[in-house]
């Protein structure tokens, strides 16, 4: 659902473009104010949620983003509807957090890359609904573009009910057995404690996962904002033509977000370390992405589609198990807070990079040379997080908890 609410904008771009008159770089702002509040929100929601824990963290977060997402209707210009971007983004920001906290809460670290593959994968299926939601509502039923946003708002609101009334801890869960209790909390549980930013930038493994999410997450957000419009200017597809391609490449992202969260579970099973297991898993990712150089030049759409749904694969996989790495050397009551720094750094390259697109498409008018950036950026991330942690060492506990409590 927060992928539905995100991406009803990018889907709707090209028509409300031609209607309205946006430009390439009034729509790149629209990404970039984005990107700018949820990247500071991101800091501020994971330090919440490790305070009040996941089931109050994400029921606030989807409230407050389904407010900005409906207030989308009250606009027709890019400059009006960063107003409603703005709660939007903040909500949306603590969603993941808040994610990772449920994943700590529920699974133990050799299934928690797994678990977080499968979650990703949730995105990506509000990023599949889309694309065919939206042009059922706005061209099948004819209720105009606005309507998009009041129907996909209100499904946000059903699930936020739902939160509520059935998620538990399993601490407090009525259904849950002992044996599962125990195999969930088979790790000795951490009580939560304030963490200072000194404390997490002192060490390597927060730079790590920074680095990393800088450098990985603007070309996801670039394939979220932007996907609709490539099919759009390369392939002359209109808004009831957008789900097909679309949808084929979130599926394989889909597939990617699984398969590269299974890989690292699996290689940990086998008694391969965890510092192996995840970097061999990204690996394989990064160079699924390579390909995508290529997908301006494409003979037919269903070639590029299969280009991009390969590296979208390849970044899900990748983030996968890079997002694990916080929960893999920090203790459970820091994760939210690291978390949160490396979504403002994802953030803060997503920002740059939307700059970046809407420059090159108002100016050289093509997407190869964001392209060219997607593909190298997984092996270059995957480097830089090998140069600063070769080893994946939990972090020195007793020196955390005595600085948190200086």
């Amino acid at each position: 659902l927060s992928y539905i609410d995100r991406l009803v904008i990018s889907v709707l771009k090209p028509d409300l473009s031609a209607r309205y008159g946006w430009t390439e770089t009034g729509y790149a702002d629209l990404a970039l104010y984005f990107q700018l509040v949820y990247g500071l929100a991101y800091v501020v929601s994971g330090r919440i949620v490790d305070r009040v824990g996941a089931r109050v963290g994400y029921a606030a977060a989807v409230a407050l983003w389904t407010v900005g997402h409906v207030l989308h209707i009250a606009f027709t210009t890019t400059s009006g509807m960063i107003w409603a971007r703005l709660p939007l983004a903040a909500g949306e920001a603590a969603t993941f957090p808040a994610a990772l906290a449920a994943t700590a809460e529920w699974f133990p670290k050799r299934e928690r890359a797994l678990a977080i593959g499968i979650f990703n994968a949730g995105s990506n299926v509000g990023a599949i609904v889309t694309p065919l939601l939206v042009p059922f509502i706005v061209v099948t039923l004819g209720l105009g573009w606005r309507a998009a946003f009041i129907v996909t708002g209100a499904l946000s609101i059903v699930w936020l009910l739902a939160w509520w009334r059935f998620y538990r801890r399993p601490a407090d869960h009525p259904t849950l057995s002992r044996e599962e209790r125990d195999w969930i909390q088979s790790e000795p549980e951490v009580p939560p404690r304030p963490v200072r930013w000194s404390t997490i930038l002192r060490t390597r493994q927060s730079w790590a996962y920074i680095m990393g999410r800088f450098l990985i997450d603007p070309i996801w957000w670039t394939f979220l904002f932007w996907l609709p419009d490539f099919f759009s200017r390369q392939f002359n597809l209109s808004l009831r033509e957008f789900g097909p391609p679309l949808v084929a490449v979130y599926l394989l992202a889909d597939i990617g977000s699984v398969g590269g969260g299974w890989l690292s579970s699996r290689l940990i099973g086998r008694g391969i370390t965890v510092n192996r297991a995840r970097k061999t898993a990204m690996f394989v990712c990064a160079l699924c992405a390579v390909p995508i150089a290529f997908a301006t030049a494409a003979p037919s759409m269903w070639v590029a589609v299969a280009l991009i749904g390969l590296a979208c694969a390849g970044h899900q996989g990748f983030s996968a198990n890079l997002y694990a790495l916080p929960g893999d050397v920090f203790p459970r009551w820091m994760v939210g807070s690291v978390v949160g720094l490396g979504g403002l750094a994802g953030a803060i390259g997503g920002m740059l990079m939307a700059k970046y697109a809407g420059i090159i498409l108002e100016t050289v008018g093509s997407f190869e040379p964001i392209f060219l950036v997607a593909a190298a950026a997984y092996l270059v991330a995957l480097l830089v997080v090998h140069l600063i942690v070769p080893r994946y060492d939990p972090v020195d506990e007793r020196t955390l908890v005595a600085e948190a409590e200086a």
